[in-house]
């Protein structure tokens, strides 16, 4: 049932929103460097989503990700209509949908208006840590 909750708000996405729009306005586009330290941040969260040391990363492509004018992912506002986990759970499954929906975008740079991969990306990657969630806290599991 969960996974039905799941495909019905990536349906209401596609319907919700539009880009998330740079926040910093005095900061130019991102570098090579820095898109390249984006996704090494990201296939590190990717390989062990559960690992706290992580969270200096997570916190820099977030940071990152909305300060770079040139990188534009579409955040799903169904999203937060999903079942209530706990609180770490649910920062971890957002950081998944955004992190997978980033590393879609700076793969494929000539896709960045399409959001219905871009949800895909993400919905795809919640799914994969939604069962690391599973595996590592059972009583993760949705009731729904």
């Amino acid at each position: 049932m969960f996974l039905r909750t799941i495909s019905f708000a990536v349906l209401g996405c596609t319907l919700l929103l539009g880009p998330i729009a740079s926040t910093a306005a005095d900061r130019g586009p991102s570098t090579p460097e820095e898109r390249k330290q984006a996704l090494e941040y990201i296939q590190h969260f990717e390989a062990d989503p559960l690992n706290p040391a992580l969270k200096p990363e997570i916190q820099w492509v977030v940071k990152w990700n909305m300060e770079v004018p040139d990188v534009r992912i579409d955040i799903c506002a169904n999203f937060y209509k999903l079942p209530k986990a706990e609180e770490r759970d649910g920062q971890t499954l957002f950081n998944a949908m955004v992190f997978a929906e980033t590393a879609f975008v700076l793969r494929n740079p000539d896709r960045q208006s399409d959001q219905l991969a871009q949800y895909q990306a993400g919905v795809e990657k919640v799914l994969r840590v939604y069962e690391v969630l599973l595996k590592a806290t059972p009583k993760t599991a949705s009731p729904i």
